[in-house]
């Protein structure tokens, strides 16, 4: 694990250009330059069929061009996104809402575990920090951050994504969002978004 200083050789090209960057990032694996072409890829923790198709279609297609996939490591869409990344022989990187001393979700121990061999685990956090709820907020505005465009992938009205989804639009990256059926409540805040 490597602790990185804002300023230090290596220190991700995205990140700096936030109006406040992160002063210390914790890496397990690595960041190289060509994760400078990362897309974030966010969405609900109850993904329907549809949203999971979605989330590896478009992950596994844009990783095998060369793009890194961004996200959270939590349940349902960003699990997709990260698998179908490996999957497709690309790079990925997750970033954590805690030290990288915990896994969380813990069923995602074996992806925590595999994505350091192909990009790179990620964390504001020092080691002891739990996964408190207040820590969220500002993991979603580093998968942010570190990216240049933010694609939501089924979000409700009060989904975590939209905090990643707002953080993009402050920072002035790129955001995109698939819609969803009217009637579902994970389409809320995607379907919002749009319009």
């Amino acid at each position: 694990i490597r602790i990185m200083i804002f300023g230090d050789e290596g220190y991700p090209a995205n990140l700096k250009t936030l109006f406040v960057s992160p002063p210390v990032l914790y890496i397990a694996g690595g960041i190289t330059e060509e994760d400078g072409l990362a897309l974030g890829i966010v969405g609900t923790r109850r993904a329907t069929p549809y949203g999971r198709i979605l989330a590896e279609n478009l992950s596994a297609t844009l990783a095998a061009k060369g793009l890194t996939i961004v996200s959270g490591l939590a349940r349902g869409v960003d699990t997709f996104a990260h698998h179908a990344a490996l999957n497709a022989g690309g790079r990925t990187i997750a970033v954590l809402g805690c030290g990288l001393d915990y896994c969380y979700p813990p069923e995602n121990r074996r992806l925590f575990e595999k994505i350091p061999e192909h990009g790179a685990v990620v964390s504001q956090f020092a080691f002891g920090t739990e996964p408190e709820k207040r820590n969220f907020p500002v993991r979603n505005r580093i998968i942010s951050g570190l990216s240049l465009g933010l694609l939501v992938i089924e979000a409700g009205e009060k989904s975590g994504a939209l905090i990643s989804a707002y953080a993009a639009l402050e920072e002035g990256r790129e955001l995109f969002a698939v819609p969803g059926r009217a009637d579902s409540p994970q389409s809320a805040g995607t379907n919002r978004l749009i319009q």
